[in-house]
This record gives C-alpha cells, structure tokens and sequence, in this order.
C-alpha cells in the first residue's frame, strides 16, 4: 500500500537520520525491484510515442532548433556510446546530458503532451528525455528502460500530489530535476545512497521562479524542463563519482520548505509506493488532444460542440459576454484572473496564447476545431471578428470547480466548467464541461490507437512514410528491445527538412 510520510523543517541542531530525509525516502522507491505491471508498460509505451510525436510537430521551430544545435556542437562524451537527438540521423549522437536537453526542448515546445494537476501542475512526461538520454549512452535495453520511466512518472506525480510549488512562484519544474535523477538511478540500478545524493542535488539545482508563465512569455517555457532534466544527468554523474549534496536538501532549515515554500513551520504529506508495491502513478496522468495548456482542453471540445451546435455564436455581433466559470488554476494562471493584458493581446507570442482560456475559446468556437500551427499564426490571432469575441470573453472562479479540481476522488477530479453565453437578444446559453474528451472519464478517451494516430499526424510532415512505421515499430516492443535497439529509439527527419530550419550559431 500507498505509504505517507510527513515532511517538516527541522533545526540545524535537530538531527535528521538520512534515511528519514525525503530525499532518501524517494530514492528507496527508486531501488525497489518490484516489477513493472503490464498496464504500466502499455501506458510507457503510449507515452514515449507521445513524446516522438510532439517532438516530431516541432522539429523545425526556432528554439527546438537552437537547442539541438547547441548539442549537436557537444560530442560524445568518453566513457558511453552517445545518445540520439530528434531529428537527426541515429549515427548523429551526442553526449547524454546534451541529447536530453535538446529532446526535452522539442517534446515541451508546443504544449503537447501529457500532464498530471493536483497540488502542483506538471507535464511527466518531461521524464522521458533525460532517461532515454542515459539508456542510449549506457547500453540499457528495454526493460530497464520501462523500469526507470515507471519511477521518474511515479516520484514526479507523489510530489506534485503533495508539494505545491506554484502557491509560492516557484515553477514546477522543481519536482521534475528529482523524479528524472531517481528514474535514471532505477535505470543504472544505483543504490539508495547515491540516488539520494542524485535527488537533492537536482532539486537545488532546478528551483527557478514561474515568471517563466507569467505575462508575455518566452521560449524559456520550453527550455525549463529540458534544464531540469540535463541538470539531473548531471547531478547523477556527480553522486556516482562520490559527490554529495546539500542535506536536508527539503528539511533544512535553510532547505526549500523554509525558504522557498509554505515556511518554517510548514509540513507536507508525501504518499510514495511501500515497498513491493507497483509504481502506477503514470496511469493517473492524461495526454493532449489539443496542442494547448491543459486546462485548455476541455473548453476546446465544449468550444466546439457549441459552435457546430449554435454557429451563431460564431460571429461576434450575437454576443454580449462570455463568462467561464471555473477553477481558481484556470482563472488565475490561463484566464483573466491572472491579471495579465497579453492574455488578449492579438500580437502575443504563441506561448503566450496557448495559456490564454479567452483565446482559446473564441478560436475553438469559431473554428469547431483546433490545430496545433493554424490556431495560433497572427494571422488567425489578429482577425477582427475573433479579437472582438475575444475581448468579450472572461473567467471566474467558481468555489464547487476548485473543489473538485483538487478533488482525490478520480471520479469526481475535473478541469472544465460551465459556460454561461449572454446574448445580444437578451437569451442565454449555458453549458458546462468536466473532463476533456480525450480524458479517461471523457466522450472518447485516449488509446493505443488515438497515439499511433497523433504520431502519424504530427509526424507526417517531417519523416518518410517508412521511418513513420520503423519507430513505432520499434517503440512498441519497448520492453523487448535489446540495448542496441534502444539506442536506435529516436525519429529522423526527411532530407532537407532540417535544412529548413533556423541554425543559430552561439558560444560553442
């Protein structure tokens, strides 16, 4: 069973046994051999086609290509055979560190892939990158990899279960720098001693504040979690070589509860599997159908349904207000509750847009669809019917929504809400949401099918027909693979598609 364990700020002058620290609490999840269970291995599978297919959607955009280039100007380091960068032949390798975070900028830059949202928000994906980074330099094969993926989804999601990073500005790629190094110490079989000193040094590493999503903002969005998960490869190769680490890194009493989050006298907590019991937190987790923050993906099917449903409502002159009654995550952080005027700003960046519910209602309502590129070009941005409806969109904070936002209750968990249309006649529409359709509780949930059917979507573009049918192949028989196999886990562009994009030339 699921064990809980409390977590406070003690004194320098209280001791705290290392095995009661927190972070040696996550790396003896990480050493455990309990075996992967067979749904956990579908839903790995799933996600790393995810993350191919995400990637693949944005091979070309600026920073996905300055960052790989930043790796590809890094070589193979001595001891290890290189890992893959999307895109590039799989002989292009480059040193683990480096390959995680180019692969981590190209799975986060368009917002695409899974998420998990409970006390903090997160994208576990994010995990990926960095471990299958270090399986591909390494020699890892399959099984080892699902059995390192399994322990970065599950320490990640216990975290954010518990530790809200965002009440405090911190951003949340804090829970990411730790869940990365302890799948890669589940990955290299480590032990307990060195995954924790791993652990802490990722976490002091990775605490950065969320300004990063707030206001207009930058292609820093996507490059955050590919830091964090090259600082916990390198903070793996620290402890191996005996180096330690601030300790308590989340106990001290200058650690990161005190001064970073709820405070001195602040205590979380922390639920973590007993050991013997299976690491299953991926199941909690949900992808994207719609490239778009995830709060977003509920209103865009309810967007949809009522623009097919009531097509008047697509033209602004038939609209007095629109009002999203909603969570206080989606009011303050993608709605007008955030305060932030960029959020209707025609001439914002797409990062911007895609954390902005007022745009993303009006475009979904209008167009009864979404799309990753065409919903978001200026063009679409600045069409005056859309900026006038735009601007007649607001959100409020609606107490039952929040409830159940942070509800534990799987069943009852939800990220929508309810729409309330006042017409310019006087009428109203109301209509209300709770789980996007892609959602395990949704119209028409996720499965193997709707992955391999996004990847040939967003890959289509970018890879031959049969590199499109190699990698999914491949990925799977994940559990299967040699290591040699792994090592050829990665997409390759078609020739000159890489061509086309931008080369920024930098310090190295």
């Amino acid at each position: 069973m699921t064990v809980t364990h409390h977590v406070r700020v003690h004194r320098s002058e209280e001791h705290l046994a290392r095995e009661d620290q927190l972070a040696h609490k996550i790396a003896r999840v990480a050493v455990d051999p309990v075996e992967v269970d067979a749904d956990v291995v579908d839903m790995i599978v799933n996600r790393v086609i995810d993350n191919a297919a995400v990637a693949a959607a944005s091979l070309t955009r600026r920073p996905v290509s300055a960052a790989r280039q930043q790796a590809l100007d890094h070589a193979i380091s001595v001891s290890g055979k290189g890992a893959t960068i999307f895109g590039c032949a799989l002989e292009r390798r480059s040193s683990p560190e480096w390959a995680a975070w180019a692969n981590g900028v190209a799975v986060r830059e368009l917002d695409y892939h899974d998420t998990f949202l409970a006390a903090e928000y997160s994208h576990p994906g994010d995990n990926i990158p960095p471990i299958l980074a270090v399986a591909q330099h390494t020699g890892r094969d399959g099984a080892a990899l699902v059995r390192g993926l399994a322990t970065g989804y599950e320490i990640q999601i216990d975290l954010v279960r518990a530790i809200s990073l965002h009440k405090h500005k911190i951003d949340h790629v804090a829970h990411l720098g730790p869940s990365a190094a302890a799948g890669i110490g589940t990955l290299l079989g480590l032990d307990a001693d060195t995954i924790a000193q791993a652990v802490a040094q990722a976490l002091h590493t990775t605490t950065a504040t969320r300004q990063s999503r707030k206001g207009e903002i930058s292609t820093w969005k996507a490059h955050a979690p590919a830091f964090a998960g090259k600082m916990a490869v390198e903070a793996v190769d620290r402890a191996m070589r005996g180096e330690t680490s601030p300790a308590p890194i989340y106990e001290g009493e200058d650690g990161v509860i005190a001064w970073l989050l709820d405070g001195n006298d602040a205590s979380y907590d922390v639920p973590l599997p007993a050991t013997g019991e299976p690491k299953r937190g991926i199941l909690d987790s949900y992808t994207k159908e719609h490239s778009a923050e995830y709060q977003a993906q509920a209103w865009i099917d309810l967007a949809r349904r009522l623009g097919t449903e009531h097509p008047e409502l697509r033209d602004p002159a038939n609209i007095d207000t629109i009002v999203l009654h909603t969570s206080h995550h989606t009011h303050y952080v993608i709605g007008s509750g955030s305060g932030d005027p960029q959020k209707y700003d025609p001439t914002a960046s797409r990062e911007t847009l895609d954390h902005s519910i007022p745009y993303i209602f009006a475009v979904a309502l209008q167009d009864g669809s979404w799309h990753h590129v065409d919903s978001y070009t200026p063009e679409r941005a600045g069409r005056p019917d859309t900026v006038e409806l735009w601007h007649k969109i607001t959100t409020a904070e609606d107490a039952e929504w929040t409830r159940r936002y942070h509800s534990e209750d799987p069943n009852e968990k939800a990220f929508g809400g309810r729409v309330v249309i006042a017409l310019a006649d006087g009428g109203t529409i109301e209509d209300e949401i709770a789980v996007a359709d892609a959602h395990p509780l949704g119209a028409r949930p996720f499965a193997r099918a709707d992955y391999v059917r996004k990847f040939r979507l967003l890959a289509e573009p970018v890879l031959e027909p049969a590199e499109i049918e190699r990698f999914l192949e491949l990925a799977q028989r994940l559990p299967e693979l040699t290591a040699e196999e792994v090592l050829q886990l990665s997409i390759v562009a078609k020739h000159g598609v890489l061509a086309l994009a931008p080369a920024p030339k930098g310090l190295f």
